[in-house]
């Protein structure tokens, strides 16, 4: 009884005193100081293989922290881009002693974590385990099974990842700004493509393993309960006999900036926002004397919430939900830049506001509560990044890689909080340009084009692969060879598709179409029934076995959709959409109603075939960016947006295999990629005017 007075008691008083202290809470409290940082020395040793061993000893908790890391480089790939990473991803794939089930199941058993890439290998674990997770990490860096099987399957969810970002703004504007800043072909500058990554063979990966896996250059860092000698011992058991090529660091050419501002603009025509990236190369090694200064000025120009580019383009104009720039850091020449997604409408006014707040660092208007709020965010960061074991050994190889002075993480925080502004306002003028800027931009082009002319910089265009668009320059005759570039037209394209697939006398002829459809996702098999009928009549099933999965109908007004048991009817959205489709075969009525507005676009590129770009504006107001086949007319891909709950979904469909139907051909295999997700249909057999009645879409 006496014990819980005496807790109340100390309550009434802590509660008391603290009524009695005024706060201001309108200022901030006061940052407190830099915390202090001991990161003790790495006992450092080296096999006789050339691999280079770091111990950082902390016995506080019975855990230990092995990373393996191959220091090769930026190495470049030229038609086989993406091998490297998928070479990673099949070291996870099992070992020759091991299949990959037994290898995650050893791993499981011991709560450890084991995971390898193309970069080298990770183990961690409770002490009495780490042997064993040490032992498995090792295991599969040099005994990689590379299974035909998994090959197959990573190869293919790579391809599908890839399409699913082929819409995305985001993947093509980081894409194209690194391509056009380093070089298409550098390994800088070099990209992974669909084209890439489906020439790719299981040898390919046995090759860049032998190449690229290799103690030479590489560094194993042990952080945690164990000793130099333990460390010693367990490297050596695991790795003393392992050889492989010697490696070296590749000489990057330094790259120069555009001798004077430039837009490059990527049109997509569907769109929703811009995509706005402004930004140079910078060098910016660790050992620079104005590193810290750097991190700074960035964290103040665009790091985060209270940041000048945020403040300015969310917060006052409502441009975008956040805007933010960057340094990058390292051997090698890296890109400062400053970015958002903004409002199609206003990409112009973001792009003036960013190189105002650019400016304004340059010109030094920077406050010291905003120099001190950068600091502070460090001093904690720093000091919280430091309880993570993996954040050490980094640490500790980066100063051998880097060269840099043994105290340079010792002393990082005295550096950060000995900038001045005068500092960054240097920095500012040494590595934000203004005058030498590329910017990026990746959206619709119809809306944004027009108003960037009002920025005054030159404006170039490029395709999502960052090739340039052939446009015919004013007054310029083409010869021979450029006609079939030039000198065609929207309505030429359609009439092309038309001839193709049979004629238009025969299409005309179409008054509905019936086809059984097969499709396989996740390992299941599932069939349906697609019908269509003139004029925009449309009933879509499908089934697994005698169960609906998915069912769509629109009789021409109205219609539902259904999953399973639930069922809903479409919204005004979804039937202005379904009312895009005039008829069976839509492109009859590209050319003959004025509802629909075609625009070419220029030419393109599909698995090495030439293609013609149409954009086409429904009479719903949707836009659908169209690709044919420059050789056969046929249409090969559709990217566009459907709506889903009132709101646009990006979406691509390919079409391929057309097959004979009737006098006409059509796709016999139609893929839908949405959200990442891929629904690959395939007609197994397709009716012309046939097993279709007005009952059917009821």
């Amino acid at each position: 009884m006496k014990k819980i007075i005496i807790v109340a008691l100390s309550v009434v008083l802590f509660q008391h005193g603290f009524a009695q202290t005024k706060l201001d809470r309108s200022k901030k409290p006061a940052a407190g100081p830099a915390p202090v940082i001991s990161i003790k020395d790495p006992v450092v040793f080296t096999l006789a293989n050339g691999m280079t061993i770091l111990v950082v000893e902390n016995h506080k908790l019975p855990k230990v922290n092995a990373s393996l890391s191959i220091d090769a480089g930026p190495i470049m790939e030229g038609n086989k881009a993406g091998l490297l990473d998928l070479m990673g991803q099949m070291l996870g794939e099992g070992t020759t002693s091991m299949p990959k089930d037994k290898f995650d199941e050893a791993v499981d058993l011991i709560g450890a974590n084991v995971s390898l890439s193309a970069g080298g290998g990770f183990a961690s674990s409770l002490t009495r385990y780490f042997e064993k997770a040490f032992t498995l990490m090792a295991d599969g860096i040099k005994n990689p099974a590379f299974p035909e099987s998994s090959f197959g399957k990573l190869k293919s969810m790579t391809i599908t990842g890839l399409k699913a970002n082929e819409k995305s703004t985001a993947a093509i504007s980081a894409r194209v700004n690194k391509a056009l800043s380093y070089g298409k072909q550098t390994a800088m500058g070099e990209f992974t493509t669909e084209e890439t990554v489906k020439g790719l063979t299981i040898e390919d990966v046995k090759d860049a393993y032998k190449n690229y896996i290799t103690p030479s250059r590489s560094y194993l860092t042990f952080v945690g309960d164990i000793t130099p000698a333990a460390a010693k011992d367990l490297a050596t058991k695991a790795f003393g006999n392992w050889t492989g090529k010697k490696l070296t660091l590749p000489n990057i050419p330094i790259v120069e900036n555009p001798k004077k501002t430039e837009i490059d603009f990527v049109d997509v025509p569907t769109a929703v926002q811009g995509e706005l990236n402004i930004g140079n190369l910078i060098s910016n090694p660790l050992s620079n004397k104005n590193y810290h200064a750097l991190l700074l000025a960035n964290q103040i120009l665009g790091g985060g919430a209270e940041s000048k580019l945020f403040m300015n383009l969310r917060e006052k104009h409502g441009f975008t939900y956040g805007s933010y720039s960057r340094t990058g850091g390292g051997r090698f020449q890296s890109q400062f830049t400053a970015s958002a997604a903004v409002r199609t409408d206003k990409v112009d006014s973001a792009t003036a506001e960013i190189f105002r707040e650019i400016l304004n660092m340059r010109d030094g208007k920077i406050t010291q509560e905003e120099l001190d709020n950068a600091k502070a965010k460090y001093n904690g960061s720093f000091a919280l990044g430091m309880e993570d074991p993996s954040r050490t050994a980094t640490y500790a190889s980066n100063i051998l890689i880097n060269n840099l002075p043994k105290d340079f993480y010792r002393t990082y925080l005295q550096k950060i909080n000995s900038v001045t502004l005068e500092d960054i306002k240097n920095v500012a003028k040494a590595y934000f340009n203004e005058s030498n800027s590329r910017i990026v931009i990746v959206g619709n082009g119809s809306v944004i084009i027009p108003k960037l002319m009002r920025l005054g910089y030159p404006i170039k265009k490029y395709d999502r692969n960052a090739d340039p668009v052939i446009e015919k320059p004013k007054d310029k005759k083409v010869n021979e060879t450029e006609k079939n570039t030039y000198n065609i037209s929207a309505a030429e394209i359609v009439e092309s598709y038309l001839k193709a697939i049979g004629g238009k006398d025969e299409i005309k002829k179409i008054n509905s179409i019936s086809s059984t459809i097969g499709l396989e996702m996740m390992g299941r098999n599932f069939d349906g029934i697609e019908k269509k009928k003139n004029p925009n009549l449309q009933f879509t099933e499908i089934k697994m076995g005698a169960m609906t999965i998915m069912k769509s109908v629109f009789d021409g007004k109205v219609g539902f959709q259904q999953q399973g048991p639930q069922k809903k009817d479409l919204s005004a959205k979804e039937v202005k959409e379904a009312l895009d489709e005039k008829g069976v075969i839509p492109q009859l009525f590209y050319i003959t109603s004025p509802e629909y507005k075609m625009d070419y676009l220029g030419v393109g590129k599909i698995n090495d075939e030439n293609t013609y770009r149409l954009k086409v504006v429904m009479p719903s107001g949707r836009i659908s960016v169209q690709e044919y086949a420059a050789k056969t007319g046929l249409l090969l891909k559709e990217e566009t947006t459907t709506a889903q709950e009132n709101a646009d979904v990006p979406i691509t469909i390919e079409y391929k295999n057309y097959i004979k139907a009737g006098n006409v051909l059509l796709p016999g295999e139609v893929t839908r990629t949405v959200g990442g997700q891929e629904i690959p249909f395939k007609y197994k057999e397709i009716k012309i005017n046939e097993g279709v009645s007005d009952a059917d879409f009821k």
